[in-house]
């Protein structure tokens, strides 16, 4: 049936116990709300919602259900649950699941995929999925402290990619350069880890070409046309990915006529942007923001400088900055020493109860 997307089952006597992905869409409250019950299937026909319709259900379920189509085609499905005098499972249906099952997470889901000039391209699917929600990695949905940590350049040593991958917690968020080799074979061994994936793309940075990101750079003088045409070469080059992420670009990142139409297409195919916040010229996040792409900013790059010492306090400076303000992200680079302090640095800071999390968990829809 049209209307299922997913099924979520949940039990009152271990509802408290279950990992809980963060409500980072009011679809997904059907399947993390109502408490325990009788056995009941809701079912909504998503093909009878017409724009700025409601269906509104009240009864056996064990909870209210307001499903609405907004005016974009989006679906907002919003439960609330009612008292119930017996025990035993509630079946919903029709709630939008956050990620793929461990055992596909290295697999494209095909809906998602448009065929494209360099490769296939994210796209967001026909019942409005989209690949942020699909590739993401589920986290707690806790209140408490939480960083995400993004290592990049990820593909372009292939020893280097695969100690990254082998040696980092799965809670870290791994990103694939887009000039790198290997790149497919790669991405599924992240993802068969239970790694979140980012793609980098290389922008325009000032001193462009003395300082040069590296091939099919997007690059202010060329015009849109030829950086759309650049950015679906870089987006062809995996799948599987949430958003994608600057590499260098602090020239092309100031440039509002530049960077714009650019932001616009991501926000089309339903990804991230995350900055990583090394140019304080930046107006991604504005522009971002102006458009509705999910957006997050790195508040730190930790290993400007390949000394444990230095990546350790950096890191300590970013769960500073993450208790005061709730939460932060760092950036480090797939360097060994990186690597190895990322993954020790994190051991520690789990014990004090840090939550590592994946970026799309702190980006802003």
């Amino acid at each position: 049936m049209a209307g299922i997307l997913c099924l979520a089952v949940i039990a009152a006597s271990t509802a408290t116990a279950l990992h809980r992905p963060p409500l980072r869409d009011q679809s997904m409250a059907a399947a993390h709300m109502a408490p325990a019950t009788d056995v009941v299937s809701m079912v909504v026909e998503r093909a009878e919602l017409k724009p700025g319709s409601t269906i509104f259900q009240t009864g056996a379920s064990g909870a209210d259900v307001e499903t609405i189509r907004n005016g974009d085609g989006s679906i907002v499905t919003k439960v609330t649950p009612l008292d119930r005098p017996q025990d035993g499972p509630v079946i919903l249906t029709g709630a939008r699941a956050i990620g793929q099952s461990a055992h596909m997470a290295h697999l494209p889901i095909p809906e998602l995929l448009e065929p494209g000039k360099y490769g296939d391209l994210p796209v967001i699917g026909p019942d409005g999925k989209k690949p942020v929600e699909a590739y993401a990695r589920p986290w707690s949905g806790a209140r408490g402290t939480r960083i995400a940590i993004v290592v990049g350049g990820l593909g372009v040593s292939q020893t280097g990619t695969q100690y990254a991958i082998q040696t980092l917690p799965e809670g870290v968020t791994l990103a694939f350069a887009a000039s790198g080799n290997s790149l497919q074979r790669w991405l599924q061994e992240a993802r068969r880890g239970n790694h979140e994936v980012l793609l980098q793309i290389p922008f325009e940075p000032f001193g462009y070409p003395s300082t040069d990101p590296g091939p099919h750079t997007l690059v202010t003088a060329d015009g849109t046309r030829q950086n759309i045409d650049d950015l679906h070469w870089a987006l062809g080059r995996i799948t599987n990915y949430t958003g994608v992420m600057n590499f260098m670009g602090s020239r092309f990142l100031s440039d509002p006529d530049a960077i714009e139409p650019v932001l616009q297409e991501i926000a089309g195919r339903g990804i991230l942007f995350l900055d990583d916040g090394t140019s304080a010229q930046s107006l991604a996040g504005v522009v971002s923001q102006s458009l509705g792409v999910p957006f997050a900013q790195a508040d730190m790059v930790v290993d400007q400088k390949l000394s444990t010492d230095v990546i350790m306090a950096r890191l300590d400076e970013v769960e500073r900055i993450a208790r005061r303000n709730g939460e932060a992200i760092a950036v480090a680079s797939a360097f060994e020493v990186s690597v190895d302090t990322v993954a020790a640095w994190i051991r520690e800071v789990e014990r004090r109860g840090v939550e590592i999390v994946p970026v799309s968990a702190l980006v802003e829809h």
